[in-house]
């Protein structure tokens, strides 16, 4: 079983974090999300991932030298530009030679959907696609998905205003196509799969939706991206993970509620970190309070700063002492 896995995205809301790796390989308590990602796809069968890439695309292939990531083979297929969603999952199924029925997911979604579900459903009613929907309060932000009794896909509407989605049941990101989708979409250049390529196929009355209500986050916001963490160690997805990394270090006065410490990063004496991300190697000065934020690798938190409201802070950066910031980038300019 064939997946493709888009990560070829510049990843502009994580800045600044993004400013040196790609959104996919930003480390998601113990390990990058890619893993968290492709891990899951191995349980459901999936034996090969084709990563659509494009951006620091070098990142990926240091990372996973072997051509292997969470026990899963890996192929890589750069985009020469960025060509949208369909336009990559075109590039990429035609560069690993895909000829067969396939997967696709978004590269930043955390979900524990039954994909062997999608994957079985696709086949029972001889779809040409089939897509996975989550409901959510506010569908404005996304491709809202009407169905028919039996889940036939009626129509495919991208981002519609807030208050007129006719459903809360959006696309989750996960697709399983037939090679003839492939087809519908004109090869060198953008093709959105959500704009152009879903609503042909809803045309031909191929496409179809399974609903599931299990968990589901797009990890693409500094919101979510904390939050698919803080869900890991509260154990919201199974057992809780660790969230304080062995190899840290925390100075017995310091006080670190509902947080991840990655390897190597320190909490200094009185320093208080609740509700928040501290990277490998990052060091949070004495004193210091940090709430509801991420500070990134190897950056530093002065004596007594304050550091609250979703701040982010990117690789080896300096809050400066004393100093206070709620919501803030550093650096400003990413």
């Amino acid at each position: 079983m064939k997946a493709v896995v888009l990560v070829g995205g510049f990843g502009t809301r994580l800045r600044p974090l993004t400013l040196t790796a790609p959104k996919q390989m930003l480390p998601v308590v113990d390990r990058p999300m890619l893993e968290h990602v492709v891990g899951g796809l191995a349980r459901y069968g999936v034996d090969e991932v084709v990563l659509s890439l494009g951006y620091k695309e070098d990142v990926f292939r240091e990372a996973y030298p072997a051509g292997e990531c969470a026990g899963v083979a890996l192929r890589y297929a750069v985009e020469p530009e960025p060509l949208d969603t369909a336009g990559a999952v075109r590039f990429a199924a035609e560069a690993a030679a895909i000829d067969e029925t396939f997967i696709v997911v978004n590269g930043d979604v955390f979900t524990d959907l039954d994909v062997a579900e999608v994957w079985h459903r696709h086949f029972e009613v001889g779809a040409e696609a089939t897509i996975a929907l989550t409901p959510v309060e506010d569908p404005s932000r996304y491709g809202v998905v009407p169905t028919d009794a039996e889940g036939r896909v009626s129509g495919f509407v991208e981002k519609p205003p807030r208050g007129e989605a006719p459903t809360n049941w959006i696309n989750a990101g996960t697709y399983v196509l037939e090679p003839t989708v492939l087809q519908r979409i004109e090869p060198g250049r953008r093709v959105s799969i959500e704009r152009e390529t879903f609503p042909s196929v809803v045309a031909d009355g191929g496409l179809w939706a399974v609903q599931s209500d299990a968990y589901w986050v797009d990890a693409g916001t500094p919101d979510t991206y904390l939050q698919v963490q803080l869900d890991l160690i509260d154990g919201v997805r199974g057992p809780a993970l660790d969230g304080i990394a062995t190899e840290s270090h925390i100075d017995p006065t310091a006080r670190v509620d509902r947080s991840v410490v990655m390897a190597d990063a320190s909490i200094a004496s009185g320093a208080i970190v609740s509700g928040s991300i501290v990277c490998r190697g990052a060091l949070i000065g004495e004193g210091a309070v940090l709430t509801d934020s991420v500070v990134g690798p190897r950056a530093v938190i002065g004596d007594g700063a304050r550091v609250t409201d979703m701040t982010m802070v990117g690789d080896d950066q300096r809050v400066e002492a004393h100093s206070t910031l709620a919501g803030a980038r550093v650096p400003e300019s990413s």
